[in-house]
């Protein structure tokens, strides 16, 4: 899930920035201080915001850079669990698949790929026996996080879409396509039911 956090911390400058205005040299230290951070407390931060406030400047014997006390704000994308995500298959191995959610990676078991029994393919593909259907690199699916593991500099998110209204994008309007054509089916047959009981009381 997306969060805006306001952050108070001291960041260091590097004197490379010197030249440039105090605000701008923050900025950019920020920049490149919170690219592809990530904190287990925090989420993976996907942008620098906004610098809300500055304090004043300190520097500390034997380090060249500038020490300034701010609050600034950080987009960030925390995984929960149960959240419902989107993204693109970006491989296809013997055991799973991996799906580029934007900000990082998660992986789908081979067995939750579908409610079927699936194989891996010589195309590169995962194909369910039953169903025939097939899921291949850059295709858009709908999952859901089913675990999370802080092991590492990254978290690992295990995903499912083995659940109603979750999978290929193609299979998710097709199921959905085939429950509204059955529901309409029922609610003809029961109209039919109560034109006949209407008839017979007429009689």
């Amino acid at each position: 899930m997306f969060y805006l956090s306001e952050v108070e911390d001291y960041v260091r400058v590097d004197p490379k920035l010197f030249g440039l205005p105090t605000s701008e040299s923050i900025e950019q230290q920020l920049e490149e201080t919170y690219k592809d951070y990530y904190e287990k407390e925090l989420g993976k931060v996907v942008a620098v915001v906004k610098v809300i406030n500055v304090g004043k400047g300190v520097i500390i014997p034997g380090d060249g850079a500038a020490y300034y006390k701010c609050t600034f704000e950080l987009l960030v994308w925390k995984p929960e669990l149960q959240e419902l995500v989107y993204g693109r298959i970006a491989e296809i191995t013997n055991f799973g698949a991996f799906i580029d959610l934007g900000v990082m990676k998660g992986m789908i078991h081979i067995s939750q790929t579908m409610d079927d029994y699936v194989s891996f393919s010589d195309s590169g593909s995962l194909s369910g026996k039953s169903s025939g259907r097939a899921l291949k690199e850059g295709d858009l699916c709908i999952a859901r996080i089913v675990a999370i593991s802080h092991k590492g500099d990254e978290p690992k998110v295990g995903l499912t879409m083995r659940q109603p209204g979750l999978g290929k994008i193609e299979w998710v309007k097709e199921d959905k396509a085939k429950k509204e054509a059955e529901e309409k089916k029922v609610a003809r047959k029961e109209s039919g039911k109560e034109s006949k009981g209407k008839g017979a009381k007429k009689k």
